[in-house]
């Protein structure tokens, strides 16, 4: 049978094109190699779209990425934004109705992890956090993942927030193929935390006030109290002019204090940190600070936080130098803004002009996919 001319045209094309089609398919992905912050050297597939996250309070950091969608590549997470920032949670999940199906594996470092699961997602990268690397090498996980074809990444944070953020920014940013976003809000924060850092230089050390930071204030209303070292917040408050209490009595990243050595002490200025803990622990007693919080629920809590026995004879409370503030902003990429509101508490005329309800605002509208709503640091009124 003879074929015409276009007949044999149009089989050419065809052919042509579902070689061209095939060889798409099997084309490997590209790959980079990147540097985590536990200075594993890791090849990792670029822009990946199946990324299992080994906590769920990643999303503060990822959204600031993906920020038309957060969830969009995310396939697996660890349920702790749903319980400890149910406010955040619901917030994302309005915007984003598919954070609903994402199965929680629970903690990645520990036996309740379902291995076989986060293979079978097809899973390209899991993120870590850079505080459990040890429980991760013990238990052998990334080696696990490993020979499934499985990169495993570590970020920070919580451990190191001041030197860790921007590296694990644009770490994300390199690996999700997302540089501009990283390199846009690296140059906010570098901004943010620089108005800071250069007035506090000009305070001499006697006229930085002792704080004392309360970790999770009233969490448990019948045990106090746990503080931070000179990490996290502690080392916020040092940057922010004041001198942490609790790096004078330990060496650690926190440490938990007897109200005795507190009150013996009497530091100038206290701070709480709190969270909408309700749903977890119904009878917490803590401020709680989120994207539904009010004002006049913060007062209430924070009066009573005061109101402990024996607090009312302390001097911050006395004075009004009583404080509490979000409590998720010790493991996000957003801690400037807590400091702006240390350096505003510790020193008010020196930094009279800074804003940090301001700078909220300005970081949703720049960099977030959630609107700014609540309410997230608060004073004691005076009486």
């Amino acid at each position: 049978m003879k074929v015409s001319s276009l007949a044999r045209g149009l089989c050419s094309a065809t052919a042509a094109t579902a070689i061209s089609f095939a060889s798409a398919t099997i084309a490997p992905a590209e790959t980079i190699t990147v540097t985590d912050i536990a200075g594993r050297t890791v090849e990792v597939e670029k822009n990946p779209s199946k990324v299992v996250i080994g906590e769920g309070r990643m999303i503060y950091s990822i959204g600031l990425l993906d920020q038309d969608n957060p969830f969009q590549r995310i396939v697996g997470w660890k349920d702790d934004m749903v319980k400890y920032d149910p406010d955040a949670y619901r917030k994302y999940r309005a915007a984003f109705p598919q954070a609903t199906d994402i199965p929680s594996f629970g903690s990645p470092y520990a036996d309740e992890w379902n291995l076989e699961s986060v293979i079978s997602l097809g899973t390209e990268v899991v993120l870590m956090n850079l505080g459990n690397l040890l429980k991760a090498q013990e238990s052998g996980i990334i080696e696990k993942l490993e020979e499934a074809g499985v990169a495993t990444v570590f970020v920070d944070f919580r451990q190191d927030p001041t030197q860790n953020t921007i590296p694990s920014v644009q770490l994300l940013g390199r690996i999700f193929d997302k540089r501009e976003e990283a390199d846009a809000f690296s140059d906010y924060y570098q901004s943010q935390m620089k108005l800071i850092y250069s007035r506090v230089n000009s305070i001499p050390i006697e006229e930085r006030p002792i704080v004392f930071i309360e970790r999770a204030a009233g969490y448990n209303p019948d045990k106090c109290c746990n503080t931070f070292g000179a990490a996290n917040m502690g080392r916020l408050v040092d940057l922010a002019g004041g001198r942490n209490w609790g790096s004078f009595k330990t060496p650690g990243f926190s440490a938990k204090v007897s109200l005795e050595a507190l009150f013996a002490d009497d530091p100038e200025v206290i701070i709480g940190t709190g969270a909408n803990w309700a749903e977890a622990n119904p009878a917490t007693a803590a401020v709680l600070f989120g994207y539904e919080a009010d004002e006049a629920a913060v007062q209430e809590r924070l009066s009573a936080l005061a109101s402990r026995e024996g607090w009312g004879e302390l001097q911050a409370v006395k004075n009004s130098r009583f404080h509490s503030i979000y409590h998720q902003f010790y493991n996000s990429p957003y801690h400037f803004v807590a400091m702006q509101s240390f350096a505003k508490w510790l020193h008010p005329e020196l930094f009279e002009d800074v804003d940090p309800e301001a700078t909220m605002v300005e970081l949703h509208d720049k960099f977030l996919p959630i609107s700014y709503s609540g309410v997230f640091w608060g004073s004691l009124d005076a009486k």
